[in-house]
């Protein structure tokens, strides 16, 4: 398998769990939505460091890594890179909480709608950058 199958399939695992999330709205399982944002996210971001010939670290939030190699993703996608690794950072941080919460942070008291449609939004438009990835060859 080539990095830009792995990146392509990861691109599609992530298009899949966007309908996933919906669900997951539908079902008022806002944790759920919040935690499951932040997997959307990191496999399109993994997705992106793949294309670009960079083997991703196992960790989650790798927007450092996409500002480090920032010159070497399309043009359009460049200067939305700082966004991409705001939300990775974001998600990354509301992921963990709303997954395990704490003794003092039972996730559904924290994470409520409005907390869902951020995570929501920022998983959209970190999949719109997809778009930006001819991955039939660069």
């Amino acid at each position: 398998m080539t990095a830009d199958q792995l990146a392509k399939s990861y691109f599609l695992r992530a298009r899949k769990r966007r309908g996933a999330l919906e669900a997951l709205m539908q079902a008022e399982a806002y944790p759920d939505v919040v935690r499951e944002s932040q997997e959307l996210v990191e496999l399109v971001l993994k997705g992106m460091l793949r294309w670009i010939g960079v083997d991703p670290p196992h960790w989650h939030d790798v927007g450092p890594i996409l500002v480090e190699q920032r010159d070497r993703f399309p043009p359009a996608v460049q200067q939305q890179i700082p966004r991409l690794a705001d939300i990775s950072l974001r998600l990354y941080r509301d992921g963990e909480a709303a997954f395990y919460g704490d003794i003092d942070l039972i996730p559904e008291h924290v994470f409520g709608r409005d907390a869902a449609e951020r995570a929501l939004a920022g998983a959209g438009e970190v999949l719109a950058a997809i778009e930006h990835f001819p991955l039939d060859g660069h």
